[in-house]
């Protein structure tokens, strides 16, 4: 059981890894990725979390939706995965294509991750192809359209997060360009 699952305040600070989140007062520092980051327009955001615990720390990690936080907790009950190469994987590509790579058992984008060999990668590919079909989401691409759309608008510079939310919107067009057209409308 999580101690603390989500929080929502004002982002008082902010560096390459991580945010100071205000929450009544208290300043949580959340270690998050690098599209979330870049995604943060706002001062008041909100995060999943998840709350590693060591023998001499307790690290906050944030995620933009559920589904992420999901994800991330599938590949720290994979032995030799921590929550920093976790989240690193998760830096490195989006769920859809993790969620594919591990499917086919390409481990191309998990080896690109410090820490992750190509053993360890293995390893999340042989632990997890079963398990990744059962997560829950409020968003999964079914088709090779929504992988493109969604690489299309983060190559233009818009955040992760963002992004996700207008491709819901418009999950009813099939074509590719389509998509781009009218959640690029959405997010302008």
């Amino acid at each position: 059981m999580t101690m603390i699952g989500y929080l929502k305040g004002n982002i008082v600070a902010q560096d390459l890894k991580s945010v100071i989140l205000n929450v009544s007062g208290v300043g949580y520092k959340i270690y998050t990725n690098t599209a979330i980051l870049e995604g943060l327009k706002s001062k008041e955001t909100e995060f999943w979390t998840y709350l590693a615990v060591r023998e001499n720390a307790l690290d906050l990690f944030g995620f933009g939706t559920k589904e992420e936080l999901e994800f991330f907790e599938l590949l720290i009950s994979v032995s030799g995965i921590g929550p920093k190469s976790a989240m690193g994987i998760l830096t490195i590509a989006t769920i859809s294509n993790l969620r594919h790579a591990i499917s086919t058992g390409d481990i191309s984008h998990l080896i690109k991750v410090s820490g992750v060999g190509k053993k360890n990668a293995e390893k999340i590919v042989i632990e997890l192809k079963d398990k990744i079909q059962g997560l829950t989401g409020d968003m999964t691409y079914s088709n090779s359209s929504d992988v493109d759309a969604l690489e299309a608008l983060k190559s233009l510079g818009f955040g992760e997060r963002e992004v996700r939310e207008a491709l819901k919107k418009v999950s009813d067009t099939a074509d590719t360009g389509e998509k781009v057209k009218k959640a690029l409308k959405l997010l302008s």
